[in-house]
C-alpha cells in the first residue's frame, strides 16, 4: 500500500474505505471485507451513524491497531469548543479507541464561522493532548480555509472534498497544495454523479467513453482508472462499496500507471457541476441534527 505523508509527518495509506451512506447493518461486513483484502485506512463520520459498527469490525479483525488508520468527522451540530471536545469523546467511544488517527470538521459553517473556529481550536487541543494524531477539515472552500488559517495555529493536514473528473475543484486543490494541505477525495469514482439526487439528467463518470477507453487499454475497470487518476496526482482516495468483490477491485490499483496523455484526457472531463451540498448553503437550520451519545 502506497502511503502519503501529512504535514506533521504522520503517514496515511493513500487509499481507504469510505462508509458514507453504508447502513449500520452492512458496515461491519464491508469493513471486515476491506481489512481482509488489505485496506488499513477506514473513513467514517459521526453523521454517518455507523462509527460503532466500524469499531466492531476493527476489534473483531486480526489487524493490530497500530497498523490501522482511523479517520472520522465532527458534525456541525457539535461545533463549539466544548461540544467538539465531547464530539471526540462520543466518536472515540463508539469506535472503541483512545486515539483517532485523523479527526476532521465535516463542513464549514459559514453562517456561524465563529463556531467553526471554536471547533477547530478544540481539534488543536486534542492534537496537543495526543488524543488525535492529525486534524483537518472537509468541504472547506478557499475563503473558509483563508479565514481558518488566519485565526488558528495548526494548518489542517487534510481537506476532504468531492473530487472526480466531472468535478475537480482545481482552485481549492491548488490552494491546499500551496499550504501543505493534503487533498482527500470523497466520491473519487464519481459515485455522487449517479445518485438520484444528482438530477434527472445525471450521468455516471464511470460510463464516460473516455474513461472506458483508458480502462480497456490497461485491462482495468473504469473505477480502477479513476482511483489511479487520483493517486497519481498525490491525492488520498476513499472509495465506498459494500460488495466484497468491488472492495477488492478498488484496492488493486498499484500495479499500473496512467500516461500523461491519459491524465490530461481525464482532467478534460470537468463539468463544473457539484454533486454534494453547496458549502455556502450549509447551516444548522438546514443540516443540523443531534449526534447520539455513545
Amino acid at each position: 500500500m502506497q502511503t502519503l505523508t501529512l504535514n506533521n509527518g504522520v503517514e496515511m495509506p493513500a487509499l481507504g474505505l469510505g462508509v458514507f451512506q453504508t447502513p449500520p447493518d452492512e458496515t461491519r461486513a464491508a469493513v471486515t471485507a476491506a481489512l481482509d483484502v488489505g485496506y488499513r485506512h477506514i473513513d467514517t463520520a459521526a453523521a454517518y451513524g455507523n462509527e460503532r459498527e466500524v469499531g466492531q469490525a476493527i476489534r473483531a479483525s486480526a489487524v493490530p491497531r497500530d497498523d490501522l488508520f482511523i479517520e472520522t468527522k465532527i458534525w456541525i451540530s457539535d461545533y463549539g469548543y466544548d461540544k467538539t471536545l465531547h464530539g471526540f469523546d462520543k466518536s472515540a467511544a463508539k469506535i472503541g479507541v483512545d486515539q483517532i488517527d485523523l479527526l476532521i470538521l465535516h463542513q464549514a459553517l459559514p453562517s456561524d464561522f465563529d463556531k467553526t473556529l471554536a471547533a477547530y481550536r478544540a481539534l488543536e487541543q486534542l492534537l496537543a493532548d495526543g488524543r488525535v494524531r492529525a486534524i483537518g477539515v472537509s468541504n472547506f472552500m478557499v475563503d473558509h480555509l483563508t479565514m481558518l488559517l488566519d485565526a488558528t495555529s495548526v494548518v489542517p493536514a487534510v481537506n476532504q472534498l468531492e473530487i472526480h473528473p466531472y468535478f475537480q475543484q482545481r482552485p481549492v486543490l491548488d490552494f491546499d497544495d500551496e499550504h501543505g494541505i493534503l487533498n482527500q477525495a470523497w466520491s473519487p469514482i464519481g459515485g455522487i454523479t449517479f445518485y438520484p439526487g444528482y438530477g434527472e439528467d445525471r450521468r455516471s463518470v464511470l460510463e464516460d467513453p473516455a474513461v472506458a477507453a483508458i480502462a480497456e487499454a490497461h485491462g482495468k475497470s473504469p473505477a480502477q482508472v479513476l482511483l489511479r487518476w487520483g493517486i497519481q496526482q498525490s491525492r488520498s482516495v476513499i472509495p465506498k462499496s459494500t460488495k466484497r468483490h468491488r472492495i477488492a477491485e478498488n484496492i488493486d490499483v498499484f500495479d499500473f500507471a496512467l500516461t500523461e496523455d491519459e491524465l490530461k484526457a481525464l482532467d478534460a472531463l470537468e463539468t463544473g457541476r457539484r454533486g454534494g451540498p453547496e458549502p455556502s448553503n450549509v447551516t444548522l437550520a438546514a443540516y443540523g441534527r443531534a449526534i447520539p451519545e455513545a
